[in-house]
C-alpha cells in the first residue's frame, strides 16, 4: 500500500463542519446549462436544423439536432475522463509511487467515461455523414461511409479520435503507477486535438495562427476544466489531502485562464475576419463566451486565493467556487459546440485562387528592404513561442526576484533576442516571403535552426527553471522541479543529447526533408506542413546548440570534443548548400509552379540563390559559436584556478608537494615514471 493509500484510509480528524459531500446536483445542472447554451445558440446562429427546401434532401431534425448534441456529449465525456486522470497530478507523492486511493478512484471511472467517449465519436461519425450528404440515417450504409472514412478529412480525424480513445480504454485497465497515469493524461490531452485540425479554424484565412490558436485554446480549457472535475472529486477527501490538491490545482488554473483568453481573442479575430466580423451572431456569441470564462476565471482565482491564505479551508465557499466553475465552464462547451456549427463571418470569395488557399492570402509584392524589414503576417506558431517563451522566463525571473536571488542581465538580454529572431523568421518580412520563394524559405529556417537556437540557449533556460521551479510541497516527492531533473536525467534525454543524435536531427535532416523526392512538396501543400518543418528545425537547433555550449545537466562532452562536433558537422552543412547550389531538379517545384509568384522569373535561380545565401551565411553562427565555445573553456580554465589557489590556501599546496615529491622519487628511481604510483600513494 502506498503513502497516500495509508493517509487516504486513515484520514485525519476534520475540524467540525469541513466534511463536504460530494453533490450530483451540480454535474447535472452543468450538463443541463450547457445543452440550453448550445441549443439556444444553434437556433440564434443559424447552425441547427433548417426548413427542408423542396426537392433538395434533407436528412432531417433527428440529424440537425442529434449531432450537436452527440458533439457535446464527447467534449464533456473527455473532460470528465481528462478529470479523473488529474487527480493523480493533484495528490501524488512520487512519481514512482503505485496510485492512492482517490486516484485509483478516478482512474476506475476513467474507463467507462472513456468508453462513452469512444461511442460517442462513433456516432458522431455516422451523423455527421449524414449531415454532409443529406443522407437519413434509415438510408446511411457501409460501404457509404466506409468511403466517407477514407476521403474526407474530417471523418479521418474523428477516426484518429476513436483509436486514441480506444487505446485509452484499453491501456488505462492496466494502469497502476503515477508514471503510467501521467503517460495516459498525455494520450487522453492528444485525442482531444484530431477534431480541432477540421473544424472552421481550418478553413480561417490565416490557416496555422487559427489551427494553433484553437489547439491551444481548447486543450488549455479541457485541463482548467478537468482540474475543477478533479477538485472538486476531492472535496469528500481529508483536509490534507484537499489542502494538497487545491494548492497544486490553483497555480495550474492560472496559467490555463491565460492561455484560453489570448488564444480565444487570436481564434476568433481570424475566424471573424477582423474586429469587423465581431458584429455577427459567431462574433457576439464567441465574444461573450471568452467574456463569460475571463470574468469567472478571474473571480475563481481570487476566491481560491482567499481559500489558501486562510487558516482553515472554508469548505462550503470552496465547493461553491468549484461548481460555479463547472457551470460556467460547461456552458462555455455548450457555447464552442454550437459555434463549431455556426458559420462564421467569412465571405465566400476569401480564396479566390488555389496559390490563396495555400498560403492563406494573397500573394505579397515583390520584396524589398522596407518590406523584408517591416512586414508582418500573424504566425500560430511565432505567437505561441513568443507569447509563451517570453511569460515563462519573466515569471522565472519574477521568482528569483521575490527570493533575493540575482540572474545575469546578460542572458536575459540573450534570451529575448533569439525571441526577436524566432518573431522575425516567422512573423516578420521573412516569415512573409518563407511562404512563398525558396530562398526567403531557407534563410527563415536558417534563423530558427542557426542563429535563434544560439541567443536562447545562451540565455539558459534550464538553470533558470530548475532554480524558479517549485520543488515537492511534501516531504521526499516529486515536485515540478524534480520532474524536470528526471526528464534531463531520462534515458531518452541522454539519446537526445548525443552529438550524433544531436547533429543528424539538424543537419542529417537538411538533407532528407529538401532532397527527397515529394517530401518539400506534400509538406508546402498542407497548411501545417511548413508549421511542422519550422517546429523540427527550431527543436532540432536547440537541441544541437545545448549540447554545442549548454551548460545544463547532462552535459558529457569536453569542449575539446564540443570543437570537433562542431568541426565535424561544418563541411556536411556546406555540401548540403552546394548541393542545392549544383542541383537541376528545382525542389517544390509543383508547389511553386502552382503558387505563380510574378517576379520570381525562375524557379531555378531562386534555389541557386537560396543555396549560395545558405552556405555563405551559416557559416556566420558556426563562427560565433567556436568564439562562445573559446570564451566558456578560458573561464572554465579561470575557476578551476581559482578553486585550486583556494585548495592551495587550505591545505598548504599540498597537492604542489605531493606532485614535486613524486618528481624527486622518479630522479632517484624509487617510483615507477609510468604509473606515478608514488604520486598516487600520497
Amino acid at each position: 500500500m502506498s503513502v497516500d493509500q495509508q493517509q487516504e484510509t486513515a484520514p485525519a480528524p476534520e475540524p467540525a463542519g469541513a466534511g463536504v459531500r460530494r453533490d450530483p446536483v451540480v454535474a447535472l445542472v452543468a450538463v443541463a446549462t450547457s445543452a440550453a447554451a448550445a441549443v439556444l445558440l444553434l437556433a440564434l446562429g443559424g447552425g441547427g436544423p433548417q426548413e427542408p427546401i423542396a426537392g433538395l434532401p434533407d436528412p432531417g431534425p433527428v440529424v440537425g439536432w442529434g449531432l450537436p448534441a452527440v458533439r457535446l456529449a464527447a467534449d464533456l465525456l473527455a473532460v470528465a475522463v481528462i478529470g479523473g486522470l488529474l487527480v493523480t497530478p493533484l495528490t501524488m507523492r512520487r512519481i514512482g509511487d503505485e496510485v492512492g486511493a482517490s486516484a485509483f478512484r478516478g482512474l476506475r471511472s476513467v474507463r467507462l467515461l472513456a468508453l462513452g467517449w469512444f461511442v460517442a465519436v462513433l456516432a458522431q461519425i455516422v451523423l455527421t455523414y449524414s449531415d454532409q450528404f443529406a443522407v437519413p440515417l434509415s438510408q446511411v450504409g457501409w460501404t457509404e461511409l466506409r468511403g466517407f472514412l477514407t476521403t474526407a478529412d474530417q471523418a479521418k480525424s474523428l477516426l484518429v479520435q476513436a483509436g486514441l480513445v480506444l487505446a485509452l480504454v484499453v491501456v488505462s485497465r492496466w494502469v497502476l503507477l503515477t508514471r503510467s497515469v501521467l503517460a495516459l493524461l498525455v494520450l487522453a490531452l492528444a485525442a482531444v486535438v484530431p477534431p480541432l485540425l477540421t473544424g472552421h479554424a481550418a478553413g480561417a484565412g490565416n490557416h496555422d495562427t487559427a489551427v494553433i490558436g484553437v489547439v491551444v485554446h481548447v486543450i488549455a480549457a479541457v485541463i482548467w476544466v478537468g482540474g475543477v472535475v478533479a477538485l472538486w472529486w476531492h472535496l469528500a477527501l481529508s483536509r490534507k489531502m484537499r489542502e494538497r490538491a487545491l494548492h497544486r490545482f490553483s497555480g495550474i488554473a492560472s496559467w490555463c485562464l491565460a492561455a484560453v483568453v489570448i488564444s480565444g481573442v487570436i481564434g476568433t479575430l481570424v475566424r471573424t475576419g477582423g474586429v469587423d466580423g465581431l458584429a455577427s451572431a459567431y462574433g457576439a456569441a464567441a465574444g461573450v463566451k471568452l467574456v463569460l470564462v475571463t470574468l469567472v476565471g478571474l473571480v475563481a482565482l481570487q476566491l481560491r486565493r482567499r481559500v489558501i491564505a486562510a487558516p482553515v479551508q472554508d469548505a462550503a465557499l470552496l465547493l461553491r467556487l468549484t461548481g460555479l466553475e463547472v457551470i460556467v465552464m460547461a456552458t462555455a462547451i455548450g457555447l464552442g459546440v454550437a459555434l463549431s456549427r455556426t458559420p462564421p463571418p467569412v465571405p465566400d470569395s476569401l480564396y479566390p485562387t488555389a496559390a490563396q488557399s495555400l498560403i492563406g492570402g494573397a500573394v505579397p509584392p515583390e520584396p524589398t528592404l522596407g518590406r523584408l524589414l517591416f512586414s508582418f503576417t500573424p504566425s500560430g506558431l511565432g505567437m505561441l513561442v513568443v507569447l509563451l517563451g517570453s511569460a515563462a522566463y519573466i515569471a522565472g525571473l519574477r521568482t528569483l526576484r521575490r527570493r533575493g536571488d540575482a540572474w545575469p542581465v546578460g542572458r536575459t538580454v540573450l534570451w529575448f533576442a533569439g525571441i526577436l529572431v524566432v518573431a522575425y523568421a516567422t512573423m516578420g518580412g521573412l516569415g512573409v516571403y518563407a511562404k512563398v520563394a525558396f530562398s526567403a524559405h531557407m534563410a527563415s529556417h536558417m534563423a530558427l535552426s542557426m542563429v535563434a537556437p544560439i541567443f536562447l540557449v545562451s540565455g539558459r533556460p534550464i538553470q533558470l527553471a530548475l532554480r524558479a521551479l517549485p520543488g515537492s510541497d511534501v516531504p521526499g516527492g516529486t515536485g515540478p522541479r524534480q520532474l524536470l531533473a528526471g526528464v534531463l536525467d531520462s534515458r531518452v534525454a541522454k539519446v537526445f543529447m548525443n552529438p550524433v543524435t544531436a547533429s543528424l536531427l539538424l543537419i542529417g535532416s537538411l538533407w532528407v526533408v529538401y532532397l527527397s523526392d515529394g517530401l518539400f512538396d506534400a509538406l508546402m501543400r498542407n497548411h501545417l506542413g511548413h508549421v511542422a518543418m519550422e517546429v523540427h528545425f527550431l527543436l532540432a537547433g536547440l537541441l544541437f546548440f545545448e549540447v554545442l555550449i549548454g551548460e545544463g545537466p547532462g552535459h558529457r562532452l569536453t569542449y575539446v570534443g564540443r570543437l570537433l562536433m562542431l568541426l565535424v558537422s561544418m563541411p556536411f552543412h556546406a555540401f548540403f548548400s552546394v548541393t542545392v547550389m549544383g542541383s537541376d531538379r528545382i525542389i517544390g517545384e509543383q508547389y511553386y509552379r502552382l503558387l505563380d509568384v510574378p517576379w520570381i522569373d525562375s524557379l531555378l535561380d531562386d534555389q541557386n540563390l537560396a543555396g549560395a545565401m545558405n552556405w555563405a551565411l551559416g557559416e556566420v553562427p558556426m563562427v560565433m559559436v567556436i568564439i562562445v565555445l573559446l570564451l566558456q573553456w578560458w573561464r572554465s580554465d579561470q575557476r578551476e584556478a581559482r578553486r585550486r589557489d583556494r585548495a592551495a590556501d587550505r591545505d598548504g599546496d599540498a597537492e604542489l608537494n605531493a606532485y614535486n615529491a613524486m618528481l624527486g622519487q622518479i630522479a632517484e628511481g624509487k617510483a615507477d615514471v609510468h604509473s606515478g604510483r608514488g604520486y598516487q600513494e600520497r
